[in-house]
């Protein structure tokens, strides 16, 4: 009895697939890479969440050392029925942000020098941009958790809790100017030739940057020339909304937030300022990141 064998088909199997009906759009295949790559950011964070812990434990203790320094100021040194933590928490919640914000282009750089960058820039990517994009909504998110930890930590210290919607809007300026930040140090990790380099620019710039601003010291306290440096510093926009939302229950858009040695700004003005800030930044990077993916 003889038994005939069929072979398989192999044919129809080797046969290119035909292509779905209807393809997603390269917007929504550009949110998918970004969700994908920014799991693979919170992921690594979850093995080793030592950068959270110390992002949020280094600012409490500068809340709790330089409140403690300070204890026993003049009265009304800082303003009327204020203490110094009061006037700290914004500096510090602002810093706090700066600070991750600035260090947002160590893992890209470190993709770099371990090759892993290569692999996703000839990965068939609908656009290589979800990259940065990956990276900047990390840092935002980190920013954001560091931040409400600050306000909770300053709210026990006697600083007090703003309502509402003076936490949204101290949200949105954290977004603002983590943003920003966050762009321009993603713009060093492609332009630095290694991480050496990137850390000792965030070196330099971090505290300069953290004393030329009014975090610690009201402008009136500087010496002239420090009053014009802080008042071109980004961190400033960023730190006097924030403290004038902590210490005035109300105020609106046109409240004048900042007073400098020559002009003054309401809080829309200053809003407008950290938002040109972020433009011109994001404007800045673009040949370095286009040298890069293109």
């Amino acid at each position: 009895m003889s038994q005939t064998l069929t072979p398989p088909k192999i044919t129809s199997l080797l046969a290119p697939q035909a292509a779905p009906a209807n393809p997603p759009s390269l917007t929504v295949e550009f949110f998918q890479e970004t969700i994908a790559l920014t799991k693979r950011l919170f992921i690594q964070l979850q093995r080793r969440p030592t950068t959270l812990v110390a992002g949020i434990i280094q600012p409490f203790m500068w809340l709790v050392l330089f409140g403690a320094l300070f204890l026993n100021a003049p009265q009304g040194l800082f303003g009327n029925d204020l203490n110094y933590a009061q006037f700290l928490a914004p500096g510090i919640i602002v810093f706090t942000a700066f600070s991750g914000a600035l260090n947002a282009g160590l893992p890209v750089m470190f993709d770099r020098e371990f090759g892993f960058l290569n692999r996703l820039l000839v990965a068939p990517l609908a656009s290589r941009y979800s990259i940065v994009a990956a990276s900047t909504v990390y840092i935002i998110s980190l920013s954001l958790i560091q931040a409400a930890v600050i306000v909770g930590a300053s709210a026990l210290l006697g600083a007090g809790l703003p309502n509402s919607f003076g936490l949204g809007m101290i949200a949105l300026i954290v977004f603002l100017i983590v943003l920003g930040v966050t762009a321009l140090s993603l713009g060093l990790a492609f332009a630095l030739p290694g991480h050496i380099e990137l850390i000792a620019v965030i070196f330099v710039t971090n505290l300069p940057l953290l004393f030329a601003s009014t975090a610690l010291a009201p402008l009136d306290f500087m010496a002239h020339w420090l009053q014009v440096v802080a008042s071109l510093n980004p961190l400033t926009y960023a730190i006097e909304p924030i403290r004038y939302i902590y210490l005035n229950g109300n105020w609106g858009l046109d409240s004048t937030v900042l007073t400098a040695p020559w002009f003054s700004l309401n809080f829309a003005q200053v809003l407008g300022v950290l938002v040109l800030f972020d433009g011109l930044v994001l404007l800045l990077i673009q040949p370095l990141l286009k040298r890069r993916f293109l």
